[in-house]
């Protein structure tokens, strides 16, 4: 009943200099990515309200080309108007139960002889193959019984280090939102600096 969400949200997305003019001229669109360790599953990622997050994700892609297939000659960022739509919310405890419910349907498989994959890279997990096999069972599922299917996935993500001594706080705190309905991107913008 409350999975649309009654608002329009702003992301970004880093991507080249030259990719960012074609979105704007209306001759590209953003492909969604499919990478086994993609946080939320298949989707094209935003950045929420965030566009330096998302520039200087854009530089760290320039800096490390081996991180993503696209690449990054002139870093730039480029937001988009984007309607949620039949939202998979992460921060609605509806929406936590369905993904631990895939997480045991998931793990059931390991009887068969399925190697459940694992979330690495660290202590803020950068390679989330474990919650990307998950969330992309979770909508698999749905498919195949005929359920809803979700537009967007919308969670939050606490890295980086504590702002200062016991703060539950994080340097890289942030909302990312993935859209699995590129129908939901109403629009791009050039963000004012």
């Amino acid at each position: 009943m409350y999975a649309k969400l009654p608002a329009f949200v702003l992301g970004f997305h880093g991507c080249d200099k030259e990719l960012k003019e074609q979105l704007l001229l209306g001759k590209k669109k953003l492909k969604p990515s499919s990478n086994c360790y993609d946080w939320l599953g298949s989707g094209i990622y935003f950045w929420e309200n965030d566009p330096k997050r998302a520039l200087n994700y854009a530089r760290i892609i320039k800096k490390y080309p081996e991180r993503c297939a696209a690449k990054i000659e002139t870093p730039a960022v480029i937001g988009a108007v984007i309607d949620l739509g039949y939202c998979l919310n992460l921060f609605e405890e509806q929406n936590l139960k369905l993904v631990q419910e895939s997480y045991y349907m998931l793990k059931a498989l390991e009887e068969l002889g399925y190697e459940m994959p694992e979330n690495k890279g660290g202590k803020d997990l950068l390679l989330r193959n474990l919650d990307c096999a998950v969330i992309n069972t979770l909508h698999d599922i749905r498919e195949e019984s005929g359920e809803k299917k979700f537009d967007s996935v919308r969670a939050p993500f606490l890295e980086g280090e504590p702002l200062y001594p016991n703060a539950g706080f994080l340097t890289k705190n942030h909302i990312q939102i993935c859209v699995r309905s590129p129908e939901c991107i109403k629009g791009y913008f050039d963000p004012i600096e």
